[in-house]
């Protein structure tokens, strides 16, 4: 019986590594047939060093910058002051308690993998029924890496239409944590899997010593912070948004061909969003197909996709309503296909992931949606 299992799994390995070799060398092949092999080869080696020197240490310095500013609002109570004031919106909004305010903040903070520190905290997750602390997952990651994406915006002058990105993320969250609610509020596996609650505390808000030298502490260990996430995204930006890349732009220049140059490709992308433009136009306001490549991007990791802002704005594609659209969509997934599956493992929910993805699927396009409509309705009265 073991001998026959055995026999199994390996067969099953060889049609993985089958399966894998077909599409690798059906992909390549045909970017190198397009390309020229030389070509994708010198293209994907000068994206990658362009976005390493260009994008992820501009990020970097962003995330150095937020993460200290983020420590001193946590060291100085206003944390705390902003949990007070929006915890009356928890239960109308979210159905959540008060206190899910500070999980929310947290993650706009940080990163969605933040709220995994609450959810497993005996003094936090007492105010919650199971199926709400599950959908807390959702929420917080509707805020992930808010502050790094709307600092980022905000350098670029498109402060406002950033703020009107932060509400459809807002609106995103609600939206895929009341669906997350409803999909499992009665499910048979919450009530048979109630994993044993860890205690500890949720963060410290106040350090040793006197004002300076808190201060001093503050911004040192916000920065350290920032570097640490900064260096997690490179990852993320060099390889997801190199191959993004390739897909979405065509040669720098048609009249001479490929060069092997930066963020030369084959226009995957915008071919296929092409076939659904009218669609995306509809949703999100999108007048280029290429600009589908973000939300996309974004599934995975949204560091990498601020890296293909710079890249849009060079081609001309970037506007107010874009930067909204980007803002929500990227605020609301900020990566959750590349954390969900490590989030409900930490808290004992692994068979409710595949709800999790939906609802954090759904939430994000909706999130886009309603940024987009909020900044055509601004732009009527106001200059956004």
């Amino acid at each position: 019986m073991k001998s026959f299992s055995r026999l199994q799994f390996l067969t099953r390995r060889r049609i993985e590594a089958g399966v894998f070799l077909l599409l690798f060398f059906i992909i390549f092949g045909f970017l190198g047939s397009r390309m020229g092999t030389a070509n994708l080869i010198n293209t994907i080696m000068a994206t990658s060093y362009d976005l390493l020197l260009k994008t992820v240490l501009y990020i970097m310095a962003i995330t150095v910058l937020s993460g200290a500013l983020s420590r001193l609002l946590i060291e100085f109570g206003v944390v705390r002051l902003l949990e007070y004031i929006f915890s009356p919106l928890m239960r109308p909004i979210y159905n959540l308690p008060g206190v899910a305010a500070l999980g929310g903040i947290m993650t706009f903070f940080s990163d969605n993998p933040a709220i995994i520190g609450l959810l497993k905290d005996k003094n936090f997750n007492k105010y919650f029924k199971p199926y709400q602390l599950v959908s807390l997952t959702n929420f917080g990651t509707a805020f992930g890496m808010g502050l790094v994406v709307l600092t980022f915006m905000t350098s670029l002058g498109y402060f406002t239409a950033a703020l009107v990105g932060v509400a459809g993320a807002a609106f995103g969250g609600m939206v895929s944590t009341r669906l997350m609610q409803y999909k499992i509020k009665n499910s048979p596996y919450l009530r048979e899997n109630k994993p044993e609650k860890n205690t500890g505390e949720v963060i410290n808000f106040k350090s040793e010593g006197s004002i300076f030298l808190r201060f001093l502490n503050a911004i040192l260990d916000g920065g350290k912070t920032g570097v640490e996430l900064g260096l997690a995204i490179i990852p993320g930006v060099l390889i997801i948004s190199t191959l993004v890349m390739i897909l979405t732009f065509g040669p720098s220049d048609p009249s001479v061909g490929y060069q092997g140059l930066a963020y030369e490709g084959v226009r995957v992308l915008p071919w296929i969003a092409g076939k659904l433009s009218w669609l995306f136009e509809a949703l999100f306001g999108f007048q280029h197909p290429e600009l589908i490549a973000f939300p996309i991007t974004s599934l995975g990791a949204v560091g990498a996709a601020l890296g293909l802002v710079k890249q849009f704005i060079a081609a001309g594609y970037i506007n107010g309503n874009v930067v909204a659209v980007f803002t929500g969509m990227g605020m609301c997934w900020s990566g959750f296909l590349s954390t969900y599956t490590a989030m409900y493992d930490s808290i004992g929910y692994r068979g409710l992931l595949s709800k999790g993805l939906v609802a954090q699927t759904i939430g994000g396009i909706c999130a886009g949606v309603f940024a987009h409509w909020l900044y055509v309705f601004l732009s009527l009265f106001f200059t956004v």
